[in-house]
């Protein structure tokens, strides 16, 4: 079976635009729906008796009634998250009992937790995480230069990991930005997912990279389109079965069967490593080819550049 990745690589350049730009353009227009974690503030998740079924409207009615500028979210039919700016230890009891007072609930009966975050703790997790994710683009770049300093131009394998995590640091900000739509938040858990991405996208393209050298050192009659096309070839089946077989199944299942926080985490860490195995493949090695090609030469001149790939799957 003979199989040619790379001669695709446009149309895996707009698709990944396709799922990028819709996002970004809702990020400029509405901006990030950031959580408590990063704005300060207070969540409270209730959880109802079954004989009470609390409706959104209802819940945002009574929340504003109590002088409490918050958004109300539900979760399942007897649970709801409530979160406002930040309310001290009185405020929130105050809150908790005119809401018990309203559905009849006792005590006993209407249970919650709360977590409160102050808005300068906020801003300093929103700056470290900038600083994490910079320090890690910076690492990758002088890692993979170093570890690839015996091969022609190494510093090119760390622009393309490095674009190609952007990539996958993208899609995931883009299903965050459209997950307000169901009344998702990005909070502390979504930078987690975020970072664990970021490492794994790191991870596979070294992978890739990796075969791409030592085939660069036993198949020196190849051309570099032929030989990074084969070297794909030879990490697919790896990419495919880590992903498929073990980790994408474990989140989905976590998806499906977790709480609400979870679900979200489960989702965003789903689709972002997902991507992350997409982008070392159709991303990072086809960027690699045309960079050695100088294809942009030809963008804007109406030619096509030529493929010869042949590999054997």
């Amino acid at each position: 079976m003979k199989l040619n990745i790379l001669s695709k690589r446009y149309w895996y350049f707009a698709f990944s635009l396709l799922l990028i730009i819709p996002g970004l353009i809702l990020l400029a227009v509405k901006g990030m729906p950031l959580g408590i974690d990063f704005t300060g503030g207070t969540m409270i998740e209730l959880q109802f008796s079954p004989d009470n079924r609390p409706e959104r409207e209802a819940l945002e009615e009574l929340t504003q009634d109590f002088d409490i500028d918050g958004s109300v979210v539900l979760s399942g039919d007897n649970n709801a998250i409530v979160r406002t700016p930040f309310l001290d230890d009185a405020q929130i009891e105050a809150y908790i009992n005119h809401v018990a007072q309203t559905y009849n609930e006792t005590p006993q009966q209407l249970r919650y937790s709360i977590s409160s975050v102050g808005p300068s703790i906020g801003q300093e997790v929103a700056n470290r995480a900038f600083l994490a994710v910079a320090g890690a683009a910076l690492g990758v770049i002088l890692y993979i230069w170093f570890a690839f300093r015996s091969i022609p131009n190494s510093f090119r394998y760390g622009i393309c990991a490095i674009i190609a995590m952007i990539h996958d640091a993208l899609i995931v900000i883009s299903i965050s930005v459209l997950g307000q739509f169901w009344g998702w938040q990005f909070n502390s858990l979504s930078l987690t997912a975020l970072l664990t991405v970021i490492g794994f996208s790191v991870q596979d393209k070294i992978v890739v990279f990796d075969r791409i050298r030592e085939n660069t050192r036993l198949l020196r009659k190849l051309d570099f389109e032929t030989l990074v096309n084969h070297s794909i070839v030879q990490t697919l089946e790896r990419s495919i079965n880590t992903q498929l077989m073990t980790s994408e199944f474990m989140l989905l299942s976590m998806a499906m069967l977790g709480g609400t926080s979870l679900r979200d985490f489960s989702i965003l860490l789903l689709v972002g490593l997902l991507m992350g195995t997409y982008s070392s493949i159709f991303i990072a090695a086809p960027l690699l080819v045309v960079w050695e090609n100088k294809e942009w030469k030809n963008w804007f001149k109406g030619k096509k550049s030529s493929s010869n790939v042949q590999s054997e799957a």
